[in-house]
């Protein structure tokens, strides 16, 4: 069975939706480490502030839990046609971990979901553009739901499937 991450880039609805996956994960028989990126309060990313600061507290938490994933969940609400403030920031942080920050990403599959107001896929293809720039092996379907249209199950069935296969 695999161990999942879903990193949650805000604590609301797409809590909820998380929380969702999570047990239909475990039904299965997976493993699953829910990251909430608002619990880190980083500071927002400048050189200015990189240059002040020299370990950033909670940054190897995060890096260790994702990396102790098989395979990543991004829920995301969709934030001005793109994602949250708080998923840049932290993969700004990320980026400037190490020597090779790309390891951590390089072929982790990842797949994608979001809980809008809106349609949801300007979230989902900014993501997606993000994750693969990043060298993820991002899953080519994704999970959307609003408050009209509730997350499917066969879809995160589905997701799932492509998150544990080998």
């Amino acid at each position: 069975m695999a161990h999942l991450v879903f990193i949650l880039a805000s604590d609301g609805n797409n809590r909820v939706l998380a929380n969702s996956v999570s047990t239909s994960a475990k039904e299965l028989g997976h493993t699953v480490d829910v990251i909430s990126l608002n619990g880190f309060e980083f500071p927002m990313y400048t050189t200015k502030e990189e240059s002040k600061t020299k370990t950033l507290d909670g940054m190897s938490d995060l890096i260790g839990r994702m990396n102790a994933g098989d395979a990543w969940m991004v829920f995301a609400p969709e934030y001005n046609g793109s994602y949250p403030p708080v998923l840049n920031n932290a993969i700004a942080w990320l980026s400037r971990e190490g020597d090779d920050f790309r390891r951590l990403f390089r072929d982790r599959k990842v797949a994608l979901a979001t809980h809008s107001g809106g349609g949801g896929s300007h979230v989902i293809m900014a993501m997606r553009m993000q994750f693969s720039f990043l060298g993820c092996n991002v899953i080519g379907r994704s999970l959307v739901a609003n408050r009209k249209k509730p997350a499917n199950s066969d879809t995160i069935h589905a997701i799932i499937n492509s998150m544990t296969m080998k």
